[in-house]
Formats: structure tokens, sequence, C-alpha cells
């Protein structure tokens, strides 16, 4: 276990951060019950193109909400289609913050603690879980990863996203992404095929297609038949999330890999999913943070699926917290942050397509002097 390694400073603090993270301290006198503050605060990330996908119009921003919760820092990017916006997540701030009495550096029995005051708001809880890592990350003096024993080197290369678009339009911004190895390409258009065919005439490099439920299942059989032979890798959720039996069809039917993404939320939801696609898409916001991206994970190895974790278009931060989380997966899609020109925070970077985790301690972000002067991103 990664506490006890050399350079970690005191055995017993590691014994207690051990017990603190995985199981909660249970002597009393070692327990800090406090009633929490948890200050928030609405940032308008600006992106660097409009950004359409098949089920969204487009858009020019999005709004994420940032936390402190004694020192750490999380952040969230509530989305629509799941039922949460900034101010839900700010409402439900309001009230849970006076009912945790946990000791914080016990993350699973705080969230226990949550999870009974705010249900359904995962994007809230996806925030408080955040900070909670980045404060004992910090407390002890090592990045999030160390925190479970994980190897920095082995994180996968990152898709990099190009927004539904007119096909020459799209191919265009492929060409300019030169600086990422996969594309992961939106599609849920009559031309959908125009569209692969167009980028497939400036790169040759991988392509993930993500339909964002657009598909009807028979749509969806013809048209992956047909996106095979450009030499796609995979397939994200097809069809509309609730059609568990449309989804199983056309892995019945498919030559390439199904991930679901809208269809599953928490590790509750993969066994019915275990016969119906190949993989799961994790994301912080939808599933209520990393304890639940951890439980999600395991799940699905149990039942023999891959596992991708993604991101909603989010700052520096949240993209950092989830990547800490990218030595377990098969898939990363991280790219958030690098669809937007306003990024806050310096976190976790992309180096000949790989994500190069932080060394700083907790999430490991700094705050950009300058969020304006952003490096330039390509393709969206």
């Amino acid at each position: 276990m990664a506490v006890f390694e050399r350079g970690w400073g005191d055995w017993r603090r590691g014994r207690e951060a051990f017990h603190g993270i995985f199981s909660g301290i249970t002597n009393a006198q070692q327990r800090r019950k406090i009633a929490v503050q948890i200050p928030s605060k609405i940032t308008r990330l600006q992106l660097t193109n409009p950004f359409k996908i098949a089920r969204r119009a487009t858009d020019a921003y999005r709004e994420v909400i940032s936390v402190e919760i004694d020192g750490g820092i999380g952040e969230t990017a509530p989305a629509r289609f799941y039922g949460e916006t900034v101010q839900t997540v700010e409402e439900a701030l309001k009230i849970v913050g006076p009912v945790i009495a946990a000791d914080l550096d016990a993350i699973q029995d705080v969230m226990a603690e949550v999870e009974t005051v705010l249900g359904g708001n995962y994007a809230a809880k996806s925030a408080i879980d955040m900070a909670l890592h980045d404060r004992l990350g910090k407390k002890l003096g090592v990045p999030l990863y160390r925190l479970w024993g994980l190897n920095p080197m082995k994180t996968p290369q990152t898709s990099f996203t190009i927004g539904l678009d007119e096909p020459k339009v799209m191919a265009e911004k492929a060409r300019r992404a030169e600086a990422y190895s996969i594309l992961k390409v939106k599609l849920g258009t009559p031309s959908d095929l125009e569209i692969i065919s167009a980028l497939r005439g400036v790169t040759d490099k991988p392509i993930y297609v993500d339909a964002n439920t657009a598909w009807s299942p028979k749509e969806a059989v013809r048209k992956i038949r047909e996106l095979a032979q450009y030499g796609v890798e995979l397939i994200e959720q097809p069809t509309p999330p609730s059609d568990l039996q449309g989804l199983k069809f056309v892995r019945a039917h498919s030559e390439l890999p199904i991930i679901a993404d809208e269809s599953v939320k928490r590790a509750a939801d993969i066994p019915a999913l275990a016969e119906c696609v190949d993989g799961i898409n994790i994301k912080l916001v939808k599933c209520g943070g990393l304890l639940e991206a951890l439980r999600m994970m395991h799940v699905a190895r149990a039942h023999g699926l891959l596992v991708m974790i993604g991101c909603m278009i989010e700052s520096s931060l949240g993209i950092t917290a989830a990547a800490h989380l990218t030595p377990l997966v098969d898939y990363a899609d991280l790219d958030g942050n690098l669809l937007i020109a306003n990024d806050p925070y310096v976190g976790v970077t992309v180096e000949e397509g790989k994500l190069v985790l932080p060394s700083r301690p907790g999430i490991g972000v700094m705050k950009r002097e300058n969020a304006g002067d952003s490096p330039p991103r390509y393709g969206t």
C-alpha cells in the first residue's frame, strides 16, 4: 500500500491516512467533528470554438462551480441532461455544509453523510469529494495517485474531441489537432459517413466515435458496419440511454466495441449493462466523485468490461482530478480543459498525446496567473 512507501514521512501518520481513507478513524479522540463551511464560486469557461453534439445545441461557454473545504479545492461542471445546474449545486452546498460532522480525513465516512442529505445531487457530491481528496493529499504531502498506490507512468494517451460541424470544417479541425494521437469524433447527423470520410482524407489517427444517443438500434448497426471500414476503433453511446435492449442488439451485431456513457452513471447501473456493452465511460460529475469512480472501476472489471474515464467541459482542476485515476483505465477522454480559452488552472499536461500527471500534493493544480493566457488549443 502506497501509504507505507519511503518518503511519506512519519509511519504513524501513514497508518492514520490508510484508515482515514478506507475505513474511517474509529477512535473518538482522533475524530474532529465540525460543521463544515463550503464557500463556492461560479466560473464561466469560454470555449475556444463553439461546441456541438448530437443532443445539444452549440455552446459558446460552460459554467463550472468550484468549492473549498479546509484548504482542499474541488470543481464540478453540472449538466442539464442529468438534471443539474450550477444553481442546484449552490443550493445543495448550502444544505450539506452544516450537517457534515465526520473527521475530514475519513472521506468515505464524510461522503456517506453527504449522501444522506444530497441524494441525487451527484454534481455537488463530486465537488465535495474532490475537495476532500485534494485536502488529504495536501495534508500528507502526496499527489492523489500515491494515495491509491498508482504508477503515474502508466497513464494512457487521451483522445481529443472534434465537435459537430460541417464535414470540411471538422476535417480542418482534425488536421490542426496535430498534438493529439487519438481523435474522438462527435456524430449523430445524416452526414455521419461524409464526416468520417472527410476526416480520413486528412488523418490516419485512431478515431473513437461518439453518437451521444442519436441513433436507433438498426441505424447504429448499419452505420457501425460502414464506419468500421474507415478504421474507427470504438463506438460510444449509439442509442438512447434507457434502451438497454437496443444497446444489447447493437453490441450483438457490431464488430466494434460499444461503450456506454449516458446509460451508466454509477456502480449500481453496471450489472444491468454487463451483457449490453463492452465497456463504460466514467465521469466524476455524473457519478459523484472519485470514491464512486473507483467503485465503478471495480464493478466494471468484475463484469469483464473495458473502462474509459471521460469528462465534461471543465477546467484543469476537474480534469486533473480525474486524470489521477487513469493508470487504472483502458481509455482516457480527458480533454475538456483543452477546449477552453480561459482555463484558470495549470495541472495535468499532454505530451505527445500522453497524459502527464503533476507531482504536487493533492490534485496538484496551480492557479494560472492570467487565465486569459491559456495556451492555444486546436481542433474542437
